[in-house]
């Protein structure tokens, strides 16, 4: 199905790739005839103009039809350059600002350089002399015209574009549509044995055993009943409330303190007032353990772990710290991407999950504050305090 996938859209890339090479083709054809037909036309003003200098050396007269030939030219704009006055007089369909004499000249013979390039000069001869040159640019419509492929290209490059993050769109939409049913699923089977537990939980209190077992395991399934309610907000709106997030964070930081290997160095940062945010207590939880299980991978598992909590004037910042090996900065943005991973185990889900809940969920932002393989990793996020 893939292999299909991928065929077809390469059918359409070659086959859009053909379609806009056939455009530029005819579009460059058109102008080429376009351009044959505007020296045809100039052609035959040259030899109307031919005749006129005869009559002004006294050979032959002049009749209507060439009057009207000369007539004619009313877009292609031209310079006629007269050999024995030298002088550039013969301006047509031109508009010309420059009053002073000498500058108007310097000015006329400058274009008809600029003219000369677009266009081979036509040379009005009588008898072996050559009386004018006549000098002649692109008309309207040609110049028009000439910018007609590159704004075609811009327009196919802008529809690309759209196509393109409309694809990105449904395959986003698509993968979390997917992972929100995961998550439910999993809510789901998870719910039945965590039943189960709990009812054994209550027996073994009836027997005669050793009361600080049953209290972890408590602890255990209060911590499976918060994952069961992390897997069921995935996909929908979760409330927020209003919270203390020193004291939401000294929570899931204990909680990881005690459940980590004793090589972890574990420091809290904390102000002593409490600060507070519109928060989803779970969510929340889940963000600070996928972080410090991330920094703790980065360590191999030996190293420091320093959480600290500051305010700005309309922000709370959490910041997470490790003395693990660092992200390239070419990472920094990739890290976030569903997907990317630079473990040989892992699905690379856990910081693009926690970028969803803090900024999609929470309206917060999270980066990476500071890298280097020296001093390890810092990662931030930032809350509106509530008002």
């Amino acid at each position: 199905m893939q292999n299909k996938n991928v065929l077809t859209r390469w059918f359409f890339i070659v086959v859009s790739v053909f379609i806009i090479s056939l455009i530029l083709w005819n579009t460059y054809v058109f102008f080429n005839r376009l351009k044959e037909n505007e020296r045809a036309k100039m052609q035959v003003w040259a030899s109307a103009q031919e005749e006129f200098q005869k009559v002004g050396l006294g050979q032959g007269q002049i009749n209507n039809l060439v009057l009207e030939v000369l007539q004619s030219n009313t877009t292609t704009p031209m310079i006629v350059y007269t050999h024995r006055e030298d002088s550039y007089n013969d301006v047509r369909n031109m508009v010309e600002k420059e009053k002073d004499p000498a500058k108007l000249r310097e000015s006329r013979k400058a274009l008809t350089k600029v003219f000369a390039s677009e266009n081979k000069p036509i040379e009005v001869t009588y008898k072996g002399e050559v009386l004018q040159t006549i000098y002649y640019g692109n008309s309207p419509t040609i110049n028009k015209l000439k910018y007609y492929p590159a704004v075609l290209i811009l327009i196919i490059l802008l529809f690309f574009v759209a196509l393109y993050f409309f694809y990105q769109t449904s395959k986003s939409a698509e993968q979390n549509r997917l992972w929100a049913g995961m998550a439910k699923e999993t809510a789901h089977q998870i719910g039945t044995p965590l039943s189960s537990l709990v009812g054994w939980t209550e027996i073994l209190k009836t027997e005669n055993i050793n009361p600080e077992y049953v209290v972890e395991i408590e602890k255990d399934v209060d911590r499976l009943r918060t994952i069961t309610e992390r897997f069921s907000k995935i996909g929908s709106i979760p409330k927020l409330e209003r919270k203390d997030l020193v004291a939401e964070t000294r929570t899931t930081f204990d909680y990881l303190k005690r459940r980590s290997s004793k090589l972890i160095e574990f420091e809290l940062e904390v102000l002593d007032e409490p600060m507070y945010v519109a928060l989803n207590p779970q969510l929340y939880s889940w963000t600070i353990e996928n972080l410090v299980k991330n920094a703790i991978d980065a360590m191999r598992g030996k190293g420091k772990i320093l959480v600290t909590i500051e305010s700005s004037s309309k922000y709370a910042l959490v910041r997470v710290a490790d003395s693990g090996k660092g992200i390239p900065k070419k990472n920094f943005s990739k890290i976030f991407q569903p997907g990317f991973t630079t473990k040989s185990r892992g699905w690379g889900l856990g910081l693009s999950l926690v970028k969803r809940i803090v900024e999609e969920y929470h309206d917060g932002k999270i980066r990476v504050l500071k890298s280097s393989r020296e001093e390890g990793t810092i990662m931030e996020i930032s809350f509106r305090l509530y008002s």
